[in-house]
């Protein structure tokens, strides 16, 4: 007597989705590397893996069912977290989910490098008037989120004075408490004596 060959158990019915044909994209032999950082389709060792997303239904499928519901769709069965048990894996195009990851971190990076610094300039003789005009600036900048870097500029022989500057940029500081803290004390610089303010989360 023969025996039949084996055949795969069915996939379950998955959400509606495109239908390019069945042609799965990115089907390359190989682990991923830096260019293909996400192993997809055949690259997937896993036996069983968890599929989410909006186009299926979430649950634990054999490595056969989560392929065979990707070439349904026409699209990539792709593996985003693999170290969890079992791995979990998208179904989406492969091309548009790398340009999306790269588009988000790309953003994120500029978020967290876009750091705004506001100077603000200091004569070591400075009076009353022009001292609380630069100090209402200054707070200003720190509740829009902005770094304040105020110094004190030495000109010929009032670098004789350092010490009044240094004493300005500290009561400067004080008086900015309750709205930045001090990244960096009063440092001379050349003939630029200088403050850090950053502002204080909210």
């Amino acid at each position: 007597m023969e025996k039949k060959p084996y055949m795969p158990p069915r996939p379950r019915p998955a959400a509606a989705g495109n239908n390019n044909g069945g042609q799965r994209r990115g089907n390359n032999p190989g682990r991923p590397n830096d260019k293909d950082p996400y192993a997809i389709n055949d690259q997937i060792r896993a036996r069983e893996v968890r599929l989410v997303g909006d186009n299926v239904e979430t649950g634990i499928y054999t490595i056969q069912q989560a392929r065979a519901i990707a070439e349904e769709q026409g699209l990539d069965l792709i593996e985003i977290s693999p170290n969890a048990a079992p791995p979990v894996c998208k179904i989406l195009d492969y091309q548009k989910f790398l340009y999306q990851q790269k588009k988000r971190a790309k953003e994120q990076k500029a978020k967290a490098t876009k750091v705004v610094v506001k100077e603000i300039r200091f004569g070591p003789q400075t009076d009353d008037h022009d001292y609380n005009f630069k100090l209402k600036h200054a707070i200003g900048f720190l509740q829009e989120g902005a770094k304040v870097k105020a110094y004190v500029f030495f000109k010929g022989r009032s670098i004789l004075f350092k010490e009044q500057g240094e004493v300005l940029l500290l009561r400067f500081a004080n008086d900015l408490e309750e709205y930045g803290k001090v990244d960096q004390m009063p440092v001379l610089e050349g003939k630029r004596m200088i403050i850090m303010l950053s502002p204080k989360k909210k």
